[in-house]
């Protein structure tokens, strides 16, 4: 697929840390309640820490108790979602649409949510932004 941002393996490889690959460009997962954001109440923008886009909101994020930082909603078309079967598991896999990386999975149980939707994003997938710093 074509994306807006494409770099070779060896590029992304400088540019991220062994962790960040990991999960950005392999599809790993941080360890449950380990990433800096997954009870962050900062207000500000959440984006992919690979390219640098816009994602998600933080008036999305919600505390879902899964031991990630949880968003009932992204910004428009800046998610890619794609099906995952691996461990057994059907789940809906969700990558930044601008670079292609992963950042988690979106999961129909986002109860008490205005979407219904818990997108379980890995805190290492992003940066964010505070609003009092975007003035």
């Amino acid at each position: 697929m074509g994306y807006n941002v494409e770099k070779s393996d060896a590029e992304w490889r400088e540019q991220l840390s062994p962790e960040e690959y990991a999960v950005l460009r392999q599809a790993g997962t941080e360890r449950a309640f380990t990433g800096e954001y997954t009870d962050t109440e900062t207000k500000g923008v959440y984006s992919c820490r690979a390219c640098g886009a816009k994602l998600f909101e933080s008036d999305t994020k919600f505390h879902s108790g899964c031991g990630w930082p949880s968003f009932y909603q992204p910004l428009t078309d800046t998610i890619e979602y794609l099906e995952d079967n691996s461990h057994g598991m059907k789940r809906v896999e969700v990558r930044c649409a601008n670079c292609g990386s992963h950042l988690g999975h979106v999961f129909p149980d986002g109860y008490g949510t205005p979407t219904g939707d818990r997108y379980c994003i890995n805190s290492i997938s992003l940066s964010l932004q505070p609003a009092d710093a975007q003035e």
